[in-house]
């Protein structure tokens, strides 16, 4: 099976002009690669080969200029993809969370230092504010390939009783192309975030504290193609900040969540993420009925867990990349709020949750 896939791989390779966005966060044989399942590739393959347009959407240094995408949200959403009720995921209320995410949408291009990423921050430290959560903020210069650019974690901090603390992570800004709102890629899981903020600042104090970071800087600043040299900004300085502090070795576990409200959302197991944490969560998924989009198949995607792993903090990525960029929509303007799904929000929502408690038990 290996052997098949890299031999896709290769045929993918061979029209990587047509795919330098699916080169990004994952590794293969030392090659960066997304790591996909073997049909997913094949379709890659097939469709490109037909494909007599799709290279001139998005090339490196060359972003995409589309007419800009609508940033409100839809008059109605689908029934199959309404939120179940909040008495359903555990309190979690995944139509507050696609409500977030419309909102950040509608601020447009997120990219750091920009003026919607300006936007986007006092919107999330004023809905942390509105839900009494403490807030810390680290505003930092970020050496980059394009210069000193200024970049900012936003972390709302519920307390514990004991010293143990339980870290959630998503980022909020976009990738530095024309007219790319980021519904997806950035939106939905800090859509989820703000939405667990709000749950959690306003319930009971539990043992471990659980600290939600809102990272700046994730995308690279450069290119289109992943670097680690370019990349993971905020996580690096949150990694580091808390190492200084002496709060790294309070932290029992890490969640991330990144590309999570997508429709028709199938999640792979990440395989660089740590084995028992993943087990957790995906025990946890299975025992609330959501076996059918927590997949026992593996992929391997670089991403903001891994500062906190190469410090041997227990980390774990919860993201559907393979779908998202085998449809076409990752790092293009069709990352929309038409493309995210509330079921889907409140489907991660409460699994993030669940684990969050399975995590107090521990």
């Amino acid at each position: 099976m290996r052997g098949r896939a890299r031999a896709t791989l290769t045929r993918l390779r061979s029209l990587e002009v047509c795919l330098p966005d699916l080169t990004r966060r994952a590794w293969l044989s030392g090659t960066r690669t997304l790591t996909l399942p073997l049909v997913v590739l094949a379709s890659l393959a097939v469709g490109l080969a037909l494909s007599t347009s799709g290279c001139n959407s998005a090339q490196p240094n060359s972003p995409v200029s589309q007419a800009t995408p609508s940033a409100e949200p839809p008059a109605s959403t689908p029934s199959m993809d309404a939120a179940p009720p909040p008495s359903r995921t555990g309190g979690f209320d995944g139509a507050a969370a696609y409500d977030f995410t419309a909102k950040l949408v509608a601020f447009g291009p997120r990219p750091p230092g920009s003026a919607g990423i300006h936007k986007a921050q006092d919107y999330i430290r004023s809905q942390l504010s509105r839900f009494g959560c403490m807030i810390d903020e680290d505003a930092f210069n970020a050496q980059t390939p394009i210069g000193s650019v200024a970049m900012k974690d936003i972390v709302a901090k519920v307390p514990g009783t004991g010293q143990g603390i339980i870290l959630l992570l998503t980022h909020y800004d976009t990738k530095r192309i024309d007219s790319f709102v980021g519904a997806e890629d950035g939106g939905s899981s800090t859509g989820l975030m703000l939405e667990m903020a709000r749950l959690l600042c306003s319930g009971p104090k539990r043992e471990n504290a659980v600290w939600i970071a809102f990272l700046d800087g994730e995308e690279t600043q450069a290119t289109m193609e992943w670097s680690d040299a370019d990349s993971v900004y905020g996580s690096r300085e949150l990694a580091a900040r808390l190492a200084v502090s002496g709060d790294l070795k309070r932290i029992k576990a890490v969640i991330l969540a990144d590309m999570i409200g997508q429709k028709d959302l199938h999640i792979q197991r990440e395989s660089g993420s740590t084995r028992w944490l993943t087990d957790l969560v995906w025990r946890t998924a299975a025992r609330l009925g959501y076996g059918d989009i927590f997949l026992a198949s593996e992929s391997n995607v670089t991403d903001d867990h891994g500062p906190f792993i190469h410090r041997g903090v227990p980390a774990i990525d919860i993201i559907d990349l393979a779908d998202y960029a085998n449809l076409g929509y990752w790092h293009t303007t069709q990352d929309t709020l038409d493309k995210i799904s509330p079921r889907s929000l409140a489907i991660v929502g409460h699994v993030i949750l669940e684990s969050v408690n399975e995590l107090q038990k521990r």
